[in-house]
């Protein structure tokens, strides 16, 4: 028994749950904590982000992330003093953004202009958006079939991940053989990883069970080198010739929104997969593209560093696509772009991802400004 004058006990260190290393964060700050402990403090970049008490043995709460790499750093205080643990790189998205289902449905002025600029590009174009927070969104082609070329890299990751049980450990030969595919677009990555996930036949099977039926896989890479007006419409106006792998503005755009969506547990990927893929390895595939080397694309008109953009481009000598998420500070929208012409493509494919992105992004800040903010408490992160 303590005598009066002994100092109390220090509490034990925080066993932090969400966020993980190497993945994303949409602001969510969970675990559990040792006896001893009164209070929880959240600390990223020396400054306190959040602090809640704590009553009994767990704690949670929301905080604000930027959007970039951050280590956050847990402390739990005591009578006895103090104890943490730090948890990164953590790559930090906005709370507003933090995934639930939306219902996909037209917005007229979103229509109207995806339309214009889309069918001013010299050759063959098509384009999707969908603000993932609303479902409000327009397409313009969204049904024809483009090569996909480096696009369906992503469609291997998520394959791959459903015969994983967890995410691969940081610096593995699948979490190297991942960078090397996502973030640098490797192909001699992307073939063996390929046959990892067993094979392009694998890879249809999983697209097809998510309702993307208008992809193809195919095989490896070369190494070197609608009848409801209110509901968003995935026409095809024109399409190119096509021999190999191929995909659409509309599948390519709802394979990252599912993603997106099961970071937060919801979607097609954890529904129809049956649980194979995980939130941990769905916010690693996320971390993944947070980090792709590839600008100039969907990001090229954007402003500042408050916006995230976790893309896949792709492109071959006819052919170049990008697609991706845009998070920003009151939500995050989807866009993929598809263009192909026989006398080769350019830099007029990235500037019609740019403008396409720079639209739908000044759009939403317009029409969104009364939007209320999520409050309260975060328990998914």
């Amino acid at each position: 028994m303590l005598s009066p004058s002994a100092h109390p006990p220090r509490p034990p260190a925080p066993i932090v749950s969400s966020p993980r290393s190497y993945e994303v964060s949409f602001g969510g700050v969970w675990g559990r904590v040792g006896p001893h402990t009164t209070r929880v403090v959240v600390r990223i970049g020396g400054r306190t982000r959040g602090r809640a008490h704590v009553h009994g043995r767990h704690f949670a709460l929301s905080v604000p992330l930027p959007r970039r790499n951050v280590t956050v750093r847990v402390i739990a205080l005591g009578p006895g003093g103090h104890r943490s643990t730090r948890v990164g790189p953590v790559f930090g998205l906005p709370r507003a953004a933090s995934p639930h289902l939306a219902h996909a449905h037209k917005d007229p002025a979103i229509q109207r202009r995806l339309r214009r600029m889309t069918r001013r590009f010299p050759g063959i174009a098509a384009s999707y958006v969908e603000d993932l927070t609303s479902g409000a969104g327009g397409a313009w082609n969204a049904g024809a079939r483009f090569p996909a070329a480096s696009t369906l890299k992503l469609a291997i990751a998520v394959t791959l991940v459903r015969r994983l049980r967890a995410p691969p450990a940081h610096g593995s030969y699948l979490d190297s053989s991942m960078t090397r595919m996502l973030e640098y677009s490797d192909n001699t990555a992307a073939n063996a990883l390929l046959a990892d996930a067993g094979g392009a036949w694998s890879v249809d099977a999983t697209m097809h069970l998510l309702g993307l039926r208008d992809t193809l896989m195919y095989g490896g890479y070369l190494v070197g080198t609608a009848a409801d007006p209110a509901r968003i419409p995935i026409k095809t106006v024109d399409q190119p010739p096509i021999i190999g792998k191929y995909t659409t503005a509309h599948d390519l755009a709802r394979l990252f929104a599912l993603v997106h969506l099961a970071a937060g547990g919801r979607g097609a990927i954890s529904k129809r997969l049956h649980g194979a893929v995980s939130v941990a390895e769905a916010r690693y595939l996320l971390y993944k593209l947070a980090h792709v080397r590839d600008p100039g694309k969907l990001d090229r008109f954007l402003p500042g560093r408050r916006i995230a953009v976790l893309h896949k481009a792709g492109w071959i000598s006819q052919a170049r696509n990008d697609a991706g998420l845009l998070y920003w500070p009151r939500g995050v929208f989807v866009a993929a772009v598809m263009t192909w012409n026989s006398a080769g493509v350019g830099v007029s494919s990235d500037v019609l991802a740019g403008r396409t992105a720079r639209f739908t992004l000044t759009y939403l800040q317009r029409t969104t400004k009364g939007r209320p903010q999520p409050h309260g408490r975060t328990l998914r992160g």
